[in-house]
């Protein structure tokens, strides 16, 4: 009697271990769903979204997903991956330095679309739930024959047992791995689909695949393709390549336009987040605007800002419609303690911009800050609020706001915006503090007191434990 007490104990624990195995399985599937406020390094530039955003358009519309609120997110991360979580896409700076043309990013995109449209995620987690139970399950039948064979004084059964515990979260973790590719060649024939409707090729998809072949080939890894929740390059490539090769568009080009774009895209990213150093050896393959452009922003980088000014000057002589290189020129004249100077060239720079970011305007903001006189801060006020306005989930432009309401006195609405930084960055409790305070000072049912009230009043999700 006391050895099956014993052993029903352990069966307990067998059971809660399982369970345990397919939790955390689930957390680190889920884990991307609130990436945004658990410190992904989120890159902000209103140029490279505005590329990535026309790249994204003509997709999501051929997906149905043109009136969804998709979000793409840049990650300042240098490998090259995306993914997808709820309605927010992210895509890795690594990717879009390392494509060397629209059509390979636009290929990514294409896929992300794919398991966004074909609600890939929640289906996820409803396998996710199938398979803790067949693990749960298992580790029940286990633990039943180890108890018998215990009664028994069998220890083959309990062996046995053992070996259907063991067996069976193997088996749960084996079908989940496998949903999950078969998923990924869904989002890829989907991508086909997607790239035939808007008029573009698939070379791009293509040759990504090839990249991650080439990789795994020389990093000499032997893989169990049974093992990992993708399919193998190899196989992927001889799943699309038939039908990627009888589109008609299979061998269209992308615009020169947008080449140039993505090229300057391409210099930019590697100047802020890789040196100067490796801004040289991309600049090395490239001519023209891009090559003169990645020039000027390595100079204002690294280098004399006088020299960095003259070649912006240049770029905008040849481009004067180009809004980034009047934004590049204010960058230039806020490093040079311009913030006049630099007013006039975001002033520009937001008044050419088709794309309407709110990053600009918020730059804006910052330059008449720095001027500090009482009428700037009113124009900060106005600036900030406008880019604020088109990007409310800006944290920066918050904190720039409460800077301006504090300089001008107003104690209520810079606690107000400060508990708004706090809040779009995922810090809810000092949100709430600060929220608390601005409420205190503001009038009761004003606009302000209630926004103030929606923050105290928000429960952030609760973290699942392992």
């Amino acid at each position: 009697m006391q050895s099956i007490t014993s052993l029903s104990r352990f069966v307990a624990r067998s059971t809660r271990a399982v369970t345990a195995l397919a939790l955390s399985a689930g957390l680190a599937l889920g884990a991307t769903g609130t990436a945004h406020a658990q410190g992904v390094p989120i890159v902000r530039d209103a140029e490279i979204e505005a590329l990535v955003r026309d790249y994204a358009r003509p997709i999501l519309k051929a997906a149905g997903l043109a009136n969804s609120n998709i979000n793409i997110v840049l990650v300042n991360d240098p490998a090259f991956n995306a993914f997808v979580a709820g309605r927010r896409m992210f895509i890795n700076t690594g990717a879009l330095m390392t494509a060397e043309t629209p059509n390979e990013i636009i290929g990514v995109i294409a896929h992300e679309a794919g398991h966004i449209a074909g609600g890939h995620q929640e289906r996820l987690r409803d396998q996710l739930a199938r398979a803790q139970t067949m693990a749960i399950v298992a580790a029940l039948l286990g633990a039943g024959a180890m108890v018998a064979g215990a009664a028994t004084d069998t220890s083959g059964l309990g062996a046995a047992g053992a070996g259907v515990v063991a067996g069976g979260s193997e088996m749960a973790r084996r079908s989940l791995l496998g949903y999950q590719r078969s998923e990924e060649v869904t989002a890829d024939r989907s991508a086909i689909t997607y790239l035939n409707a808007t008029g573009q090729s698939a070379q791009g998809m293509l040759k990504t695949f090839q990249r991650f072949q080439n990789a795994l080939s020389l990093s000499g890894a032997r893989v169990d393709p049974y093992q990992v929740s993708h399919p193998m390059p190899r196989e992927r490539i001889a799943n699309l390549e038939t039908l990627a090769r009888e589109s008609p568009y299979f061998d269209k080009k992308d615009s020169e336009a947008l080449q140039q774009r993505h090229d300057m895209m391409r210099v930019k990213i590697a100047a802020y987040t890789q040196g100067q150093a490796a801004t040289s050896r991309l600049l090395r393959g490239t001519d023209g605007l891009a090559s003169r452009y990645g020039d000027a922003q390595s100079t204002y980088l690294f280098g004399d800002l006088r020299s960095a000014l003259s070649k912006t000057d240049a770029l905008i002589k040849s481009q004067p419609k180009n809004a980034y290189f009047h934004e590049l020129r204010g960058d230039i004249l806020m490093k040079s303690n311009k913030p006049a100077a630099a007013a006039e060239a975001y002033t520009t720079a937001v008044k050419l911009d088709t794309a309407k970011s709110g990053i600009l305007p918020i730059q804006l903001g910052q330059t008449y800050l720095a001027m500090g006189t009482p009428d700037a801060l009113k124009k900060a006020v106005v600036e900030i609020r406008k880019g604020l306005d088109r990007d409310r989930e800006n944290a920066s432009g918050y904190r720039y706001l409460a800077q301006a309401y504090g300089m001008l006195g107003d104690v209520a609405d810079a606690d107000l915006a400060t508990a708004d930084g706090h809040y779009y960055s995922g810090a809810y409790q000092d949100a709430k503090i600060f929220a608390m305070r601005a409420q205190q000072k503001l009038k009761p049912g004003s606009p302000g007191w209630v926004r103030a009230q929606d923050i105290i009043n928000y429960k952030a999700p609760s973290k699942k434990k392992k």
